[in-house]
């Protein structure tokens, strides 16, 4: 393989041997060999200093990425879907679903000395539900209005419980968002981990958080003691691992090609294909909800069906995917991406670009006038709509965004967007007053649709509220049959694909460019690095 290829890894399936890989041997202990060495890491990263350091608050998948190097998981997602031990030893699960009792491990400590036990575990899972702590994301996987409890049943057992079955508990169970603090952290900075850093961000992970500098850096040291990892991983085989924080994608291939980083996350596809000799590019197509338009119907035009589904209609997806992703991302056609279990082909190719189509469907609409601009008017209003976009936007996506309003403006159909500072998009974010917004979200398990399209979910951005929907979504989040499951998303993606609450745009994939001084780098389900069996050459 050229040293400069693109190697497109499925989480499902070729990522499967390489996970066993790396987590089948434990690591050499750093008392034993290897102890030096810095890895340095370029990452987008513009908002963690937003108050994103924690991701049992933070909603950004970035939180997650780097956090990760020091929050363990009670339980490992393998690349095949199923689960084994971590933080905890065993468990078992009732037959209805509804407690989950788990047995910890009795070695394991924080890096402030603390011991991991039953109590910290129901330390940070009542701390997730508690409305005080205004977590959205992690409680929502934690059961949100169902989680009942976690009891203590003695030092390492400990079992969790929810007012109803719930299913998808094992796999949010194994991400960062669901992992674990100091209780001690908690009890004396609990509102200080928001902002995160040294003495702050303490866990069991692997590394600790030294050092960081907003904006600029974070430096995470070694866990000696580390000993607790999936399949018994062992610490890392170097010291330190440098994260730099560089929004400007052309900065982290920069670096990456230089040699100034190891490795750099979030490589457009236009520049993954020019890195040159000496850089591996790895490319995961995310599970999830891919990148897609949100269009919210209780605000303005999008409120008539027809409209919407013109909207979906008479942009040209295909094209401009293909143009600016260079063949690296997938056209997305339904709400859960192709690598995600559940996924519905016959989807595919059933609402195509077509503008005859949109142009018929805004006529029965009744948008049948045309202003000296040619945008249609319907009882002296022009249809036009505001997308609200959350700041920094990458070019790839502006460029998006071009194409997405000139294929519209083709039909009669004006789409104005205002790219806005976080503190300035919660402002319309929260009170719902735009027309459409856009994210892709990851996620293994497609409950994640609970949060985008049930009356009460925290990302409802499309605000669906829909009595059918919300039965096929709590049936689904409630069942423990897989086939079961797999029917009522069936039945969601349909209906979406019909309804077109959501427009899919492309699936993306997590691009990582690695330099040749490193070897043994693995990545989780959601194309993440791992870095226990990383060696630094």
């Amino acid at each position: 393989m050229p040293a400069n290829s693109v190697r497109r890894l499925l989480p499902f399936a070729a990522l499967a041997a390489a996970t066993a890989l790396v987590l089948s041997a434990c690591a050499t202990p750093a008392s034993e060999g290897e102890s030096d060495g810095e890895l340095v890491w370029s990452i987008e990263g513009a908002n963690l200093s937003a108050g994103h350091m924690d991701p049992q608050i933070s909603q950004l998948d970035v939180s997650g990425m780097v956090q990760r190097a020091v929050l363990d998981s009670l339980v490992f997602q393998e690349a095949d879907g199923t689960f084994t031990p971590w933080l905890a030893k065993e468990w078992e699960v009732s037959p209805d679903s509804t407690e989950y009792t788990f047995t910890l491990r009795d070695d394991v400590t924080f890096t402030d000395g603390e011991p991991f036990d039953a109590a910290a575990v129901k330390a940070n899972f009542d701390r997730i539900v508690d409305p005080a702590t205004v977590s959205a994301q992690a409680a929502s996987m934690l059961g949100a209005a169902f989680y009942e409890g976690t009891e203590v049943v003695d030092d390492h057992t400990v079992k969790v419980s929810f007012t109803q079955p719930y299913a998808p508990f094992l796999q949010a169970a194994s991400t960062p968002q669901l992992g674990f603090y100091s209780p001690a952290v908690l009890e004396e900075s609990g509102d200080k981990l928001k902002a995160g850093g040294p003495g702050i961000t303490v866990g069991t992970g692997p590394f600790e958080l030294t050092e960081y500098t907003p904006d600029q850096e974070l430096v995470y040291t070694r866990n000696d003691d580390y000993a607790w990892g999936p399949h018994d991983t062992k610490a890392p085989k170097f010291e330190t691992l440098r994260v730099e924080i560089q929004p400007e994608a052309s900065v982290r291939t920069g670096v990456v090609t230089s040699g100034e980083a190891d490795l750099a996350s979030n490589i457009p596809p236009n520049l993954a294909k020019d890195l040159g000799d000496g850089v591996t590019v790895d490319s995961i197509e995310y599970p999830g909800l891919p990148y897609s338009l949100y269009l919210n119907e209780k605000y303005g035009v999008f409120a008539d069906e027809k409209v919407r589904q013109a909207f979906a209609r008479g942009i040209d997806i295909d094209a401009a995917v293909e143009e600016i992703y260079f063949g690296q991302f997938p056209r997305a056609w339904s709400v859960l991406g192709s690598t995600t279990p559940g996924y519905d082909a016959s989807i595919e190719g059933s609402w195509p670009f077509d503008q005859d189509a949109a142009n018929t469907l805004l006529d029965e609409a009744g948008w049948t006038e045309r202003d000296a601009d040619g945008i249609r008017m319907k009882d002296g209003e022009r249809l036009s709509v505001r997308w609200i976009a959350w700041t920094p936007v990458p070019d790839d996506r502006a460029a998006l965004a071009n194409a997405i309003q000139s294929d519209l403006k083709g039909i009669g159909f004006e789409v104005k967007r205002e790219v806005l500072e976080p503190g300035a998009y919660n402002e319309q974010y929260e009170p719902k007053t735009f027309d459409l917004t856009d994210w892709g979200f990851s996620g293994v398990d497609a409950d994640y649709l609970r949060n985008h399209l049930h009356t009460e979910g925290f990302q409802n951005a499309s605000q669906v509220s829909d009595p059918e929907i919300d039965a096929l979504l709590e049936q689904a989040v409630s069942s423990s049959d897989p086939a079961e499951r797999t029917e009522l998303y069936t039945q969601l993606q349909q209906w979406n694909a019909e309804y077109a609450a959501i427009v899919p745009l492309y699936s993306p994939s997590a691009i990582t460019a690695v330099g040749e001084r490193i070897e043994g780098l693995q990545y989780d389900l959601y194309g993440r690095p791992l870095f226990y069996d990383v060696t630094v050459g």
